[in-house]
């Protein structure tokens, strides 16, 4: 094999897909930092502080070790007792939606309810006030969490599975789906800057799934915006800040105004 065709054999199929991605991701990083998007769209401008992040990158390590030996360990015992049964084969598209849907919107309200009880004492602090530490959160906060609250926001998968097995058994498709959704939408909300755009929460269609600037103000003023996924209950409840849209406009209207990395202002 000559020097180009083996350079084509290592870059080809998925590798390309992933080196593709990567390149984007980074060129799409550095752009936001020289366009001035990052600066414009961090919800709390001065909200970071090296101690809190260095603390939450030590309680995240433990956390995931933790949690995820606990959490990994239920689940392949209940696989191999047969209390977890994964579907594999051919599937239609509607039935892997309905049952995302389904686990979207189960979770969102597991979620809701026991991130309401968690701010009541005394589990507040047994549980849930090491991940408030940071009031402005960003990337490692998603893991810095109590392993006791892993397991109770981490126990619905299971919980959800075994339920599922005994009437419809979750395809692995779905299950291909299920597991980004929960740690891309952790790391969204917790990064600490908000991509989507002001009109989010103007739409009918968008207004009801939560943002960073959502997850944010529940970080800031601890009492507001509960909900994981969506913005249902907390609108149902009465626990959504009030002033949570407009103050997510004001983010869009600033980064509108915001002058690229090195400009002079008029």
């Amino acid at each position: 094999m000559n020097p180009w065709d083996q350079v084509l054999f290592l870059f080809n199929g998925e590798q390309a897909i992933r080196l593709w991605f990567a390149l984007f991701l980074g060129a799409g990083v550095i752009a936001g930092v020289w366009t001035g998007f990052f600066r414009a769209r961090k919800i709390q401008p001065r909200g970071f502080k090296w101690k809190t992040f260095r603390n939450e990158g030590l309680f995240a390590v433990l956390n995931v070790a933790i949690s995820g030996a606990l959490i990994g360990g239920a689940m392949s015992w209940l696989l191999a007792h047969g209390w977890i049964s994964v579907a594999k084969g051919p599937v239609s598209w509607w039935q892997v939606a309905i049952q995302y849907a389904l686990y979207f919107f189960l979770f969102d309200t597991w979620f809701y309810w026991l991130h309401r009880w968690m701010h009541n004492e005394p589990v507040y602090s047994w549980v849930h006030k090491l991940h408030h530490f940071s009031t402005s959160p960003n990337l490692l906060t998603t893991f810095s969490v109590n392993p006791l609250e892993s397991l109770v926001n981490g126990g619905f998968v299971p919980l959800f599975l075994t339920a599922m097995a005994f009437v419809w058994p979750v395809h692995d498709h779905t299950m291909a789906l299920i597991t980004p959704t929960n740690v891309l939408m952790g790391l969204y909300v917790h990064s600490g800057y908000e991509f989507l755009p002001r009109w989010w929460n103007r739409s009918w269609a968008t207004k009801w799934f939560i943002t960073a600037t959502f997850h944010d103000q529940h970080h800031k003023y601890f009492r507001v915006n509960f909900g994981g996924y969506t913005t249902i209950w907390d609108r149902l409840c009465g626990t959504m800040r009030p002033k949570y849209e407009d103050e997510m406009a004001a983010i869009g209207d600033r980064s509108s105004t915001t002058p690229p990395r090195g400009a002079v202002a008029s």
